[in-house]
This record gives C-alpha cells, sequence and structure tokens, in this order.
C-alpha cells in the first residue's frame, strides 16, 4: 500500500509519517521522511527559491517512492506542484506543464492524506520557511491541486497526531 502525507509546511507529515509506522498495521511499509536539509546542503534551492530544475528532482523523489511496494511518505506529488506553482523563478508556461506531466503519477497512490494545518503552529527546524502567508499560499495551491486532481483515496486529517492516526485507520480499507 502507497500512503502519501500531503500539506503545507510545518503541519506534522514528518511526525505523523514516523507515528503510522510504529503501528502494527503498518511494520511492512518504508517510512520516507523530509530530506529538505540534504537536497539544500547539495545546492538545491528550495521553498521561494525554487527553480524548476529543483522542482524536477523533488518529482524524481517522489516518483522513485512510488516503485516501492509499501510506503508512507511525507511529501506528495500534490506537493511538489504547489511549490512549483508558488515558485518565483519559475514561468507560467513551465508550471503548467509540469504539473500535468506529474500528475501522470497520481494513480499510483492508494491513500493520500491532506494534513490540515488548522491549529499547528510552524516550528523553525532551520531549513523551512516559517512564513505564514507563504505557508497558507502553499496550502490554497495544495488544496486546489487535490480538488483539481483527485486522487483516487482522499482522507482529510487534523487536530493531534493520535486523531490523525485514528481518521486514517478509520478510512483505510
Amino acid at each position: 500500500m502507497k500512503i502519501g502525507l500531503a500539506g503545507t509546511v510545518s503541519v506534522g507529515k514528518t511526525t505523523l509519517a514516523k507515528a503510522l509506522g510504529e503501528l502494527e498495521q503498518f511494520k511492512d511499509h518504508v517510512i520516507q521522511t523530509e530530506r529538505s536539509k540534504y537536497l539544500r546542503d547539495l545546492g538545491i534551492p528550495l521553498n521561494t527559491d525554487s527553480t524548476l530544475r529543483g522542482q524536477f528532482i523533488f518529482l524524481a523523489e517522489r516518483s522513485t517512492e512510488l516503485l516501492q511496494d509499501n510506503i508512507i511518505t511525507d511529501r506528495t506529488i500534490w506537493d511538489v506542484c504547489a511549490f512549483t506553482l508558488s515558485a518565483k523563478s519559475i514561468l507560467d508556461w513551465e508550471k503548467r506543464d509540469f504539473v500535468t506531466a506529474a500528475m501522470n503519477l497520481k494513480q499510483y497512490y492508494d491513500y493520500v492524506v491532506y494534513v490540515s494545518p488548522e491549529g499547528v503552529e510552524i516550528e523553525d527546524n532551520g531549513v523551512r520557511e516559517t512564513d505564514t502567508t507563504y505557508r497558507g499560499k502553499i496550502d490554497v495551491a495544495i488544496q486546489m491541486l487535490l480538488n483539481e486532481y483527485t486522487p483516487t483515496n482522499l482522507i482529510t486529517v487534523k487536530g493531534s497526531t493520535e486523531e490523525r492516526i485514528a481518521t486514517i485507520i478509520s478510512n483505510i480499507k
């Protein structure tokens, strides 16, 4: 089973992925979490400075994850596309073509979990963007993309990690 967690910055996707990985139900799953610091240290621009080449690297990561049989990942193609749409240096036609190409991968997710930022404060991990306006912009873009390119099984979660897990478990067949 392939489960992707989609959401804006600092909403607890990594925490949720790790918590799911501790459950007996997901013991066979690879838990793939944040690689932003590693990529930044390679010189790949992140967040508002993202470039088309950088976004293709992020998309390649998501594509590689989808080759796994059982995975829970704290990033999805919807996240990558939202950051692409919000990038200042990427031209509009490049954004459109990128999203069109990326969304060909949506069929490979068994479940996509949208993690709401409602009630969650931004944590500064030294890598992610901490601007609340930018965070909101990414969230709006993710929601727009999830509406336009709806995954086969979409679960929306909010609240504590325990509440989020309960919602996911009750929705997975």
